[in-house]
């Protein structure tokens, strides 16, 4: 599924004029809507309510009645970013000052609060424009909140639509702020969403020698657990500083299960634009640790992969500098490659796009020329040396499955839906 970004200004300048235009503009809207059902290049968009699959599902954050019971007369912060909406599109922030909530802080996370910063970049605090509150960012060098950035709150609300990806920063964040909590004894409310790629578990598990911030627990590459279960499973494992337990409460969503297929309504990160994108996202990451691009500088980012290298009549593609790709692979240059965006809706994580890749760029040690990040997205060097060493995919998989039967058992213990 695509959604239109398809935009018109409207300057005439008499009544009747500005009425006709008005009219015209829905019926050029509509038009071009129609015209080009398969473009690539088109944004996830706020306001289109069909991507809400299943009208029986309740997020957590929809659950208002019980929230305002539940934050009564706290002071509160939330974080939160641009996925932070309810299905109407009213963001959480905006509804709870609605509500006169005394709601005086938000933290955000990666790419901001808007999710417009391309990713790696740095995020400094700023200052809401719409509502005036402080936006402290955690990021860069300051990840997890401090005491003093706690102070004077009574509650922390965590609402993050996540894609249920290891290396998605998301999570690290979502244990950092519970880590500086439990430390100064703030209890968190997580709002529970759905996770796009809740339905399977797959990859290589995390060693703890690899953990960074894209890999902070020795889960697999797609953990198959929404936000608020993998926080369950942080308190519950202990995996914050010295064994500390957060104070933790999960809004859960209702009517959902983990088959559910779910249309994020936003999107997530700049460069994560549509439902492929978020299905092929466990597979092309693995080519950021490599002199390949996903298509970041495209209208494509992570719906595609090429190199200058590879064969360029079938396809190709030529990234630019743009908001979320400032600086990308490859910048200017028009690059051979292979279109995935007709790939299926269920698709899952595979190294087969890797693996081909790979065989037509050329000797995979200098292909893979950020060894280091490649080893942290995989989180353990084996995957490095088997790809290095010509181990096809099948015989790559039989090395992780005791490891992902371990974990499925340790995920059934925090799982809150089918």
């Amino acid at each position: 599924m695509k959604y239109s970004k398809d935009t018109i200004g409207l300057l005439l300048s008499q009544k009747y004029a500005k009425l006709l235009g008005l009219v015209l503009f829905f019926v050029f809207l509509l038009f071009s809507c129609q015209s080009h059902p398969d473009r690539s290049d088109r944004l996830l968009q706020i306001g289109d309510t069909s991507v809400f699959k299943d009208s029986s599902l309740i997020l957590g954050s929809e659950r208002l009645e019980e929230l305002i019971e539940i934050i009564g007369d706290r002071t509160i912060a939330i974080v939160g970013n641009q996925t932070s909406i309810l299905s109407n599109t009213t963001h959480l922030v905006d509804t709870l000052l609605s509500r006169d909530v005394k709601l005086v802080k938000v933290f955000s996370p990666e790419h901001g609060f808007r999710g417009t910063v391309s990713a790696g970049q740095k995020i400094d605090n700023s200052k809401d424009e719409k509502t005036g509150l402080p936006i402290v960012s955690l990021y860069g060098n300051h990840k997890k909140p401090t005491r003093q950035d706690l102070e004077s709150l009574d509650l922390v609300i965590f609402d993050i639509q996540d894609v249920g990806v290891r290396f998605y920063t998301y999570i690290s964040t979502l244990h950092y702020v519970m880590e500086a909590c439990a430390e100064v004894g703030l209890p968190v409310l997580v709002l529970d969403r759905p996770n796009p790629n809740g339905d399977y578990v797959d990859g290589p598990v995390l060693e703890i020698a690899h953990k960074s911030f894209v890999g902070m627990h020795p889960v697999p590459v797609v953990h198959g657990m929404t936000i608020g279960e993998y926080a369950l499973m942080i308190n519950g494992e202990q995996w914050l500083k010295n064994g500390l337990q957060c104070d933790l409460q999960i809004l859960a969503c209702q009517n959902y299960h983990h088959a559910m297929r779910y249309s994020l309504p936003v999107p997530p990160s700049p460069n994560l634009r549509s439902d492929i994108s978020i299905r092929l996202y466990p597979s092309l990451c693995f080519f950021e640790g490599t002199t390949i691009s996903i298509g970041r500088g495209t209208a494509q980012p992570f719906e595609l992969y090429g190199h200058p290298k590879m064969e360029k009549g079938k396809f190709s593609f030529k990234p630019k500098s743009m908001m979320g790709a400032v600086y990308p692979k490859h910048l200017n240059l028009t690059c051979g490659g292979v279109n995935l965006n007709k790939e299926p809706i269920d698709s899952r994580f595979t190294l087969r796009y890797l693996l081909n890749a790979l065989s037509v760029v050329g000797d995979p040690i200098s292909t893979i020329n950020r060894k280091n990040f490649f080893v942290l997205l995989s989180g353990t060097e084996k995957l490095y040396n088997q790809i290095v060493n010509g181990v096809s995919e099948d015989e790559i998989r039989k090395t992780w499955q005791s490891d992902l039967a371990a974990f499925r058992e340790l995920r059934a213990k925090y799982l809150k839906y089918d």
